[in-house]
């Protein structure tokens, strides 16, 4: 799809509501394509339902809809297809599923939201694509529709006009990506900055901060230990340091790592610098010497092999993602 320039004609983006829909899942894109008009876009957006009727979100929200979907006439930029908790029941809506049929026969882009990768599923309009959902609910997309190919971990999927996100937040990045791919990288990347979010998020669905994916563990000495790293990764986390200041054999550390962590406390300190380099390389420009430094790597040469051993890339190359979208990298079966 061609960017169009801002003084041109409208972009229409069309969202399809309807009873028990996630409430982000539908102002998450709209803020967006809001965002981008402050920043010299023409977006034009309106909301739709299987019948024209106002819907209540499963948040309990009242909903005002535009239209029905069998009154839209003309075709749409983007057909935004949001998701909802109760997607078993949904999949078995046929006036839903045929209004989410004929939005797309009427659009040159089509997006699903979190669990609105089901709805395009049941309609058929995923055969022979990938696809992504809910890291969650991935499995049984999988299951249920065999000729869909699921990938479980990207953040969005495009394949063809169709593009599909992860969890609901994850509408945010994929409305981003449209954003780029309709009026360019610097307009999308002000976007980003005035809604606070990134431009694109590292790694996919399973990343998650080495914190928080962290097993919780009851042992005192060992939460110090962890947060005492967390805060300051560039001080000296050797085995033999943080023994001393447990006060514990290193051999007594080793073990409570690996009874309580499932790992070792060279792999854990490693996490927590890599998470720390990263942040660092997504918001600013500082040198790679700098970074190294700062995050307890020591050398720009120690820093790059740690990223191409945990991410396969380079840290310049992991800096280059977040100039951009990189819708790109999402997959296209064109």
């Amino acid at each position: 799809m061609q960017g169009r320039p801002s003084g041109g004609k409208p972009l229409l983006v069309t969202v399809l509501v309807f009873p028990g829909v996630r409430l982000l899942d539908v102002t998450g894109p709209i803020e967006v394509f809001a965002s981008a008009n402050e920043f010299g876009g023409r977006y034009r957006v309106r909301t739709v339902s299987p019948n024209g009727a106002d819907v209540v979100t499963a948040a309990g929200t009242g909903l005002g809809v535009d239209l029905a979907a069998a009154d839209v006439e003309y075709v749409s930029d983007v057909v935004v297809i949001p998701g909802g908790p109760e997607w078993p029941s949904l999949i078995k809506d046929d006036a839903l599923l045929d209004a989410v049929r004929a939005l797309d026969a009427r659009s040159r882009r089509t997006a699903s939201i979190c669990t609105g990768a089901f709805l395009l599923a049941a309609a058929g309009l995923l055969d022979g694509r990938r696809a992504t959902t809910h890291w969650r609910f991935a499995d049984q997309l999988a299951l249920r529709y065999p000729r869909v190919t699921v990938d479980a971990d990207a953040l969005f999927v495009r394949d063809g006009h169709i593009m599909t996100s992860a969890g609901v937040s994850s509408g945010i990045d994929l409305s981003l990506a449209l954003v780029e791919e309709h009026l360019g990288a610097d307009t999308a990347r002000a976007v980003a900055k005035d809604m606070v979010v990134f431009m694109q998020r590292p790694g996919g669905q399973s990343q998650f901060s080495v914190r928080t994916r962290t097993p919780h563990t009851r042992q005192e000495l060992l939460r110090r230990i962890l947060d005492a790293v967390a805060e300051d990764p560039s001080a000296n986390h050797t085995l033999a340091a943080m023994s001393r200041r447990a006060g514990v054999s290193a051999r007594h550390l080793t073990r409570l790592f690996h009874d309580d962590m499932a790992t070792t406390p060279a792999r854990y300190v490693e996490q927590v610098r890599m998470e720390a380099a990263q942040a660092m390389l997504e918001g600013g420009d500082d040198p790679m010497a700098s970074v190294a430094h700062r995050t307890g790597f020591g050398s720009p040469e120690s820093l790059r092999r740690a990223f191409t051993r945990n991410l396969g890339i380079t840290p310049g190359a992991y800096r280059a993602r977040f100039r951009s979208t990189n819708a790109a990298r999402a997959g296209d079966g064109n």
